[in-house]
């Protein structure tokens, strides 16, 4: 990895310029106070080559962001919208830096207290360094505190499709795929993993597609995945009980996919007051939908957006607490997005921005307005 750590950036000159783009549906402008606004913001460092990799919202409205650096993942937050940037932060410490090992963000989640949670993967398997260094590796930062913690390897097991969940008691739980469905779960923020458990045997994963996953209102773990069985590469969400060890699917997408082959898609799901929000990518459309708390489709089900997906380029939905959705891709260094009502109707045209990488950073801020990192 290059051992560049740009110290002393001024980030509030990088990041000073934002683009606010108010969407119209018919002779409806949402604007402040009448729906929710959509604003692209310029990611830290983008003079420098700076991607934006993803984003999350904390609880007090700070926006935190990864983006990557030269091949390297650094985290940034911001305060005031994503118009100003706090100075980068290296994610992987020093000491687990070595000569052609690259790190990779998969997933980002922000738990009690506002302690940043980070998955990682590296291209070990490709160096063939041993096979137990192929695993998720996984690193934090909190709160008050400057640097990340050092990167440690929690599973030791070939394995890819890495995404986390955690909550405000302090639960943390890592997804992964290694031929099935697997999670390590950590009551103690993170400091500490229990061995790894799988979630169930009937589940059989696209092994080179991912999981997304996040904490329900009452506790269980929602994990969006793809299932390969026959060939049939449908989308189910899982609603995983951890208290009973008790787990159930839905399959969410409708539109039906045979393919003899891992397509290599990406995809996320979010919490609703009613459910669950998520999009995902079936042959060359973009699909979203909304589910109640079972994870039930809601009306009017699968909605295809005009979105084009790239191969393992981000893909987002987001909900507001009006109702709406704002779902949003990334294909050849391209951010592209859709703006939808609380019934599942567009509200306006389409959005796009050049955006280098393949990641989808965005966030909801506390007004529930949109807001996207480029």
């Amino acid at each position: 990895m290059i051992n560049s750590h740009p110290r002393g950036t001024n980030m509030q000159r990088i990041c000073g310029t934002f683009l606010v783009l108010v969407l119209i549906s018919g002779s409806t402008a949402f604007a402040a106070g009448e729906g929710p606004n959509v604003t692209a913001v310029a990611c830290p460092m983008v003079n420098s080559s700076g991607e934006a990799v993803l984003a999350r919202s904390g609880a007090d409205g700070t926006i935190h962001l990864v983006f990557s650096l030269r091949k390297e993942p650094y985290y940034a937050r911001s305060t005031d919208g994503g118009k100003t940037w706090s100075q980068p932060v290296a994610i992987v410490d020093r000491d687990s830096q070595k000569p052609g090992l690259e790190f990779d963000v998969w997933d980002m989640a922000v738990g009690k207290g506002g302690r940043v949670h980070v998955a990682l993967g590296t291209n070990a398997w490709k160096l063939k360094l041993p096979q137990n260094e192929w695993g998720y590796f996984y690193a934090s930062l909190a709160p008050g505190v400057k640097a990340f913690s050092k990167v440690r390897n929690i599973n030791n097991k070939p394995s890819e499709g890495f995404s986390l969940a955690a909550d405000e008691k302090g639960n943390v739980t890592a997804t992964w795929m290694a031929d099935k469905l697997y999670a390590n779960i950590s009551r103690d923020e993170g400091k500490t993993f229990a061995s790894y458990v799988e979630i169930d045997a009937s589940y059989n994963p696209c092994n080179c597609c991912t999981t997304s996953s996040t904490y329900a209102a009452d506790g269980r773990v929602g994990i969006l995945y793809r299932e390969e069985t026959d060939n049939e590469r449908d989308m189910y969400l899982v609603l995983w009980d951890q208290s009973k060890n008790k787990s159930s699917r839905s399959r969410v997408s409708t539109t039906p996919w045979n393919i003899n082959a891992c397509p290599m898609t990406y995809y996320t799901v979010n919490p609703t007051k009613e459910g669950f929000v998520a999009a995902w990518p079936t042959k060359k459309s973009i699909y979203f939908a909304r589910m109640g708390k079972q994870g039930e489709l809601l009306s009017p089900a699968e909605i295809k957006t005009p979105g084009n997906p790239g191969m393992r380029s981000g893909i987002v939905a987001l909900p507001s607490p009006s109702g709406s959705t704002l779902v949003a891709w990334k294909k050849e260094n391209r951010l592209g997005w859709q703006l939808y009502d609380e019934k599942g109707e567009p509200a306006g045209e389409p959005g796009s921005a050049k955006s280098e990488g393949k990641g989808v950073a965005a966030v909801v801020d506390q007004s529930g307005n949109f807001i996207l990192i480029r």
